[in-house]
C-alpha cells in the first residue's frame, strides 16, 4: 500500500519498524525487495548493525531528518511501520529522561528479569505491577531509570518534548484486516522465510557473538531458529515455534493499533488486496 501511494503522489517510504531497521534482519523483518526498492524511494531500512540497539528516541531523531529531507525536496513522507513506540515517539515527543549511569546499566542487565522485577517492586512499585513479568526491556528500562536518576520513569513521562505531531498535516490510516486472514498470512510469511534464507541469516547473527539481549536476537524467529542450529529442535518445531511467536505478536500489535491512536483515525478491516487497496487510499484525503 505504501508502494502505491508513493507512486500516486512521488512520495518516498521511511521505515518504521524497529525490526526492518536493521541490515542483520533482512529475511526475518521482511524487509523491502530489490524490486520493492527500485518501486519507491525506502529510506532507514537496514541502516543499523545489530551490536547497536536503536531506541525509540534514536529512530525518531533519523526520522525527523528524513522528513525534512524530504519536504525541503517537495516530495511527501510516507510512514511505514508497525513500531507503536516509534511512531509515538515521533509525534508526540519523548521524555527527557537524562542518560543513565553506565554502572547501573550494567548491573541491571547482567541481573536476571526476575531479580530486577523484585528491585523495580519496591523502588516503582505502581511498573513492577503494570508490566508483564516476562518484559525484560521494560522492566530493565524502568529500574535503570529509577536507579540512575531517582525518579520514575512515569514521572519523566509527564513532560514529553520534541515531538512533531503538530509541526505536520498528518493523514494515517490503520490496516486491520481479518484476523483469519491475518494468521494465515503470518503462517504462510515465516514458512517462506525459511526458503529465502532466514536459517542463514540467524546462523550469521549467531556466529557474531551478540549479546542475547540485543533487540535483533529477540527479534521473532531468532530464539526459534538459534535453538534449531544448536540441535535443540528440529527444523519443523522450529518453524512452529517462529510462526506461533508471529501470530501472538500479530494480535499483540493488531489489540494495540485498534485502541492506542486517536479515535479519529480511519481504520480499514477490509483484505488488502489489489481492489480495496485502492478503497483504502481514499482514506487518506489530498
Amino acid at each position: 500500500m505504501a508502494i502505491a501511494l508513493a507512486q500516486q503522489i512521488d512520495g518516498v517510504i521511511v521505515n518504521a519498524d524497529s525490526a526492518q531497521i536493521y541490515g542483520d534482519l533482512r529475511v526475518l523483518s521482511a524487509a523491502p525487495t530489490e524490486e520493492e526498492r527500485r518501486s519507491a524511494e525506502h529510506r532507514l531500512y537496514g541502516v543499523q548493525d545489530g551490536a547497536l540497539p536503536c531506541s525509540a528516541a534514536e529512530w525518531a531523531r533519523m526520522a525527523k531528518r528524513e522528513i525534512d529531507d524530504i519536504h525541503a525536496s517537495k516530495r511527501t513522507p510516507i510512514l511505514a511501520g508497525g513500531t507503536g513506540l516509534y511512531l509515538r515517539t515521533l509525534l508526540d515527543g519523548i521524555a527527557p529522561v537524562p542518560a543513565i549511569d553506565p554502572d547501573v546499566r550494567e548491573r541491571v542487565r547482567a541481573a536476571c528479569v526476575e531479580e530486577n522485577r523484585t528491585k523495580l517492586a519496591s523502588l516503582d512499585p505502581e511498573a513492577a505491577a503494570r508490566l508483564n513479568a516476562a518484559d525484560t526491556s521494560r522492566i530493565n528500562r524502568a529500574l535503570e531509570v529509577i536507579l540512575s536518576t531517582g525518579r520514575t520513569l512515569a514521572e519523566w513521562q509527564m513532560q514529553l518534548e520534541g515531538g512533531i505531531g503538530d509541526q505536520v498535516e498528518l493523514r494515517p490510516i490503520l490496516l486491520l484486516p481479518p484476523r483469519k486472514w491475518l494468521y494465515a498470512r503470518c503462517d504462510d510469511r515465516f514458512a517462506r522465510m525459511i526458503d529465502e534464507g532466514a536459517v542463514s541469516e540467524v546462523e550469521a547473527l549467531l556466529a557474531r557473538k551478540l549479546n542475547p539481549n540485543l533487540p535483533v536476537m529477540r527479534a521473532i524467529g531468532v530464539a526459534e531458529l538459534s535453538r534449531y542450529l544448536l540441535g535443540e529442535m528440529s527444523l519443523d518445531e522450529a518453524i512452529s515455534a517462529g510462526q506461533q511467536a508471529t501470530r501472538r505478536y500479530a494480535k499483540r500489535q493488531y489489540t494495540w493499533f485498534a485502541h492506542q491512536p486517536p479515535p479519529d483515525w480511519p481504520r480499514f478491516d477490509k483484505l488488502p488486496v489489489r481492489a480495496e487497496l485502492v478503497e483504502a487510499l481514499s482514506f487518506l484525503p489530498r
